[in-house]
């Protein structure tokens, strides 16, 4: 009851994605996110929590996981509408992707700190 009562009580939702990367697209990835993709998260709403890759095979050779956070549930649609809408954003994938698409699959989790969690 105590975790429900604190999600409740503050709607900032943390997103927890992986992404895992075609074969060989794994440094391109890290370049797109480095030069362009944190950027525009901020500049949509979303905060940039951290970005982890695994330390062992196979994900350390295609995966790329991250959170951000975003003030609401309701906000994390619109700050992920505005970033897939924005033009920079666009040019960057379309200019990443020139030679193959650098993402295979994304997963999404949409998460709530619960009362005891020292980031809320």
């Amino acid at each position: 009851m105590h975790s429900e009562t604190a999600a409740a009580a503050s709607p900032r939702v943390f997103e927890l994605r992986t992404y895992t990367a075609h074969e060989g697209k794994l440094e391109a990835l890290h370049a797109r996110f480095r030069n362009h993709t944190v950027k525009l998260f901020e500049k949509h709403g979303m905060q940039n929590i951290g970005y982890w890759v695994p330390r062992d095979a196979p994900g350390k050779t295609n995966t790329l996981i991250y959170i951000v956070s975003h003030a609401s549930r309701e906000q994390a649609r619109m700050n992920w509408d505005a970033f897939r809408n924005d033009p920079a954003w666009i040019r960057a994938r379309d200019e990443s992707e020139r030679n193959g698409k650098l993402v295979e699959k994304v997963e999404s989790v949409f998460m709530d700190a619960v009362d005891y969690s020292p980031m809320k």
